[in-house]
């Protein structure tokens, strides 16, 4: 995808993973003491008009919180309905179901972060173990039920003493990799295969339908990363699994957004209408469009939605403001900035000092 004013849109990375919970402020507590999720960017309670598609046609009503670490990657969008119970799963989930299975967290130490995981009692799925790229890996489950894959990383904004950064990708069950991959590859940007192997992998094969044999194609991104939030939310990638001899599940089958699990993946954007006519040609399509300007009072801007071709909720958001110093009362503008350029690493060091223990 072209990356220049003139070649609009830019795809930047992954900028949030909704996370559906039943209390989103108990869960944010556990995100910050184990993922650093610590800077919030929002916390914002509204009724949800524009999703009706996707909540039995009904607007419900929900709090969220946009949460980042700072040390650099994609933050937790953290979604709880407050007039409705959250509706969980009927089935256990396995890889290679539809939609998304795990959230990848960077960290720069694998043994480090599975030591204190260990220590602090949080289920732990697998040891550390090489995936196919040769990179270790070791996954973990949240109390919620939510399966968290941290991988080691390269790719960082600040580092400091924390164990683990922001979202590093996303792991997603599809039935078709190939036709998957217009979307992930053809609109998103992920044009770089790191790996792509069909098998029984004995990485996997302590999670939840691990034995089963899969394609599995592993995607990232270029490192000429442009636009404003391109330096915070690092590299990130794509994994995609298709079961080879057994059907798969749809994780939110008879299910809304908004109930309990992944609910989407967000992506960072600049030039939405292009974009939009974008995903038309290629076959996906906007099915939500705040049109003008979403506002969540500390932050605001343009989101949108598509469908991958499984129904995995894709959402964009092309960013207008966002808060640096909530307490007084400072607040940046981005739509008069050249669309390429990053911000500069000052103002996120502010936004850092809204960091919540």
């Amino acid at each position: 995808m072209s990356q220049s004013n003139g070649n609009l849109p830019i795809v930047t990375g992954i900028q949030q993973v909704g996370i559906g919970v039943a209390n989103a402020k108990e869960a944010w507590a556990w995100y910050r003491n184990f993922f650093k999720m610590d800077v919030p960017v929002f916390e914002d309670a509204a009724t949800a008009n524009l999703m009706t598609k996707y909540t039995s046609g009904k607007a419900q009503e929900r709090f969220a919180i946009l949460a980042l670490n700072m040390q650099g990657g994609g933050g937790f969008e953290i979604w709880q309905y407050t007039k409705k119970t959250p509706v969980a799963p009927k089935f256990e989930l396995s890889l290679g179901d539809l939609g998304i299975f795990a959230v990848k967290i960077r960290t720069r130490d694998i043994q480090k972060t599975y030591d204190f995981f260990l220590k602090e009692g949080v289920e732990i799925l697998s040891k550390p173990q090489k995936s196919p790229c040769g990179r270790s890996h070791f996954y973990v489950k949240d109390p919620y039920g939510n399966v968290f894959e941290m991988i080691e990383s390269t790719s960082w904004f600040k580092l400091n003493q924390d164990n683990t950064g922001g979202v590093a990708g996303v792991s997603i069950g599809v039935r078709d990799i190939d036709k998957a991959l217009k979307l992930y590859q053809g609109i998103l940007g992920y044009t770089t295969i790191k790996s792509d192997e069909t098998d029984s992998f004995e990485d996997l094969k302590q999670l939840p339908g691990g034995k089963e044999k899969f394609r599995r194609v592993l995607i990232n991104r270029l490192e000429n990363r442009v636009g404003a939030f391109s330096r915070l939310l690092c590299k990130t990638e794509i994994e995609l699994f298709e079961l080879k001899e057994k059907e798969p599940k749809k994780i939110f089958e008879n299910r809304d957004w908004g109930d309990l699990g992944f609910i989407h993946v967000c992506f960072d954007v600049t030039g939405m209408k292009q974009l939009e006519m974008k995903c038309a040609e290629t076959g996906f399509p906007f099915t939500v469009d705040s049109s003008n300007s979403f506002d969540m009072g500390k932050a605001a801007g343009h989101f949108s939605y598509c469908e991958d071709p499984d129904g995995t909720l894709i959402e964009f958001v092309e960013t207008h403001k966002i808060p640096i110093m909530e307490k007084w009362g400072w607040f940046y503008s981005l739509k008069s900035r050249k669309a390429e350029k990053p911000l500069p690493n000052w103002m996120f060091t502010f936004m850092a000092l809204n960091r919540k223990k």
